[in-house]
């Protein structure tokens, strides 16, 4: 079994680019995970080569290792909640800068079965973080657990398409 194995509707060719598109500008990438809980990075992994760019992960699904592994700032946690494009946007740095990457991704959301601190099930954060700026989508997916973290992942990933300019064809 593979991270894609987990990540329905989401292909290898997909992930593939990303990795090639990183590698072909001798750029790398860290994550840092709360709802997707590595998804993400072994998605990116299970592409061969892709050890050439991928730096790193940390898994934070618990707040208080937003701010002690990512280095997430306990007041924005405490004023805002985990789940905050804020929150997305300090974790992609934390990954960033932690793991001495070129970018750093952060996820956070509501994958269910219930909300969490008011916000409903489906509510996705996604940040990219790189040496000339920060980006950011929050798509709202559907569905139950393994629908939410694949919307969450393919977010991630379509950020970092974008920024290297190979969208999916």
């Amino acid at each position: 079994m593979t991270g894609l194995d987990l990540l329905p509707g989401l292909t290898r060719a997909e992930v593939a680019r990303v990795v090639a598109g990183l590698r072909a500008r001798n750029e790398t990438l860290a994550t840092a995970e709360s709802l997707t809980a590595g998804l993400l990075t072994a998605a990116l992994t299970s592409v061969a080569g892709s050890s050439a760019v991928v730096r790193g992960g940390l898994v934070v699904y618990a707040t208080d290792l937003k701010a002690g592994l990512a280095g997430v700032d306990p007041a924005l946690l405490a004023a805002r909640g985990p789940v905050d494009p804020a929150v997305a946007a300090a974790l992609a740095e934390g990954a960033r800068t932690r793991c001495s990457a070129t970018y750093g991704i952060g996820l956070t959301g509501v994958a269910g079965p219930a909300e969490q601190d008011g916000k409903p099930v489906g509510t996705i954060f996604a940040a990219l973080s790189g040496p000339d700026g920060t980006w950011s989508s929050a798509p709202v997916a559907a569905g139950g657990r393994d629908q939410v973290r694949t919307v969450a992942v393919r977010a991630a990933l379509d950020l970092v398409a974008g920024r290297l300019g190979t969208l999916y064809g």
